[in-house]
């Protein structure tokens, strides 16, 4: 019986692997537009340093727990240099303005908040104590990120309209959730299980709200709103809607719609999407 979980576990761990590296790969379009253009043109890179972050923290999670961690550590180390290549050509092209935004929340998030875990993490808790803070830290990041979407799906309701909620991007991002939770569920990690269970619900509501609102009549709301959507990274104006939607997809556990990230899973684009 053990050796049949651990099989099922094998495929689900390579298939979500499949899955996250194309939704890591989902921005590739917006970034070619702004290598195009020279300019990132009002995009913002909170989803994909929140990515990134989520990405480290699932490495460092595998790292400690060693066993059974191959598929983690692979997918997102793979997401590891995606988005950290992201961020350097939105570096690259960024107004002083945002480039300077950038580096602070990169060193305030990455650096000194990542360091101040693994620090603390190294020096006040060994054996499984560790590891059991680290999947909590990992298991409470992935919910925050998995819930970035009620956003758009309040701006869906407000305005109805899908144009910034495609049902492909929901669909793929409900199935990597799906993968990553079986995955997890299989190991008996529930720190990898239980927030892509969160992931896949979000996923089934975004696709019912699509069905809904396809063909409803659209509403012009009297506040301008800024919404970029670009291959499953959706970036919102916070001075609009007062949040800003991140995701990855970066997660295998992430399943950003947003960044969905795999559990590295952001909206951002899928990054964000992710537990894995």
């Amino acid at each position: 019986m053990t050796l049949h979980r651990e099989s099922w576990a094998f495929v689900f761990g390579l298939l979500g692997n499949v899955i996250s590296v194309m939704v890591f790969l989902a921005p590739l379009p917006t970034f070619y537009q702004i290598y195009k253009k020279k300019s990132t043109e009002g995009f913002q890179s909170v989803p994909y340093v929140v990515a990134l972050l989520s990405a480290m923290l699932w490495i460092y999670y595998a790292l400690v727990k060693n066993e059974d961690s191959i598929f983690l550590l692979t997918i997102n180390s793979f997401g590891l240099v995606v988005e950290s290549i992201y961020l350097a050509i939105f570096l690259v092209y960024a107004s002083n303005k945002a480039r300077l935004s950038t580096i602070k929340l990169i060193l305030l998030l990455n650096v000194f908040g990542f360091g101040a875990m693994l620090v603390s993490s190294l020096c006040l808790a060994t054996g499984s104590k560790r590891l059991s803070i680290i999947g909590w830290i990992c298991l409470v990041f992935n919910i925050t990120v998995f819930a970035s979407p009620l956003c758009i799906i309040r701006h869906v309701i407000k305005t109805k309209s899908v144009t910034y909620m495609p049902l492909s991007l929901s669909f793929f991002l409900s199935l990597n959730a799906i993968t990553w939770f079986f995955y997890g569920y299989l190991l008996k990690d529930y720190y990898i299980a239980l927030p892509n269970t969160l992931g896949f619900l979000f996923g089934i509501i975004q696709m019912v709200m699509y069905l809904i609102y396809r063909n409803a009549t659209k509403v012009v709301l009297k506040e301008p709103t800024k919404l970029h959507e670009q291959n499953g990274h959706i970036n919102i104006n916070i001075d609009v809607l007062k949040i800003i939607d991140t995701v990855v997809l970066s997660d295998p556990n992430q399943v950003d719609n947003s960044a969905a990230l795999p559990v590295s899973t952001t909206c951002e684009d899928p990054n964000m999407m992710e537990n894995k």
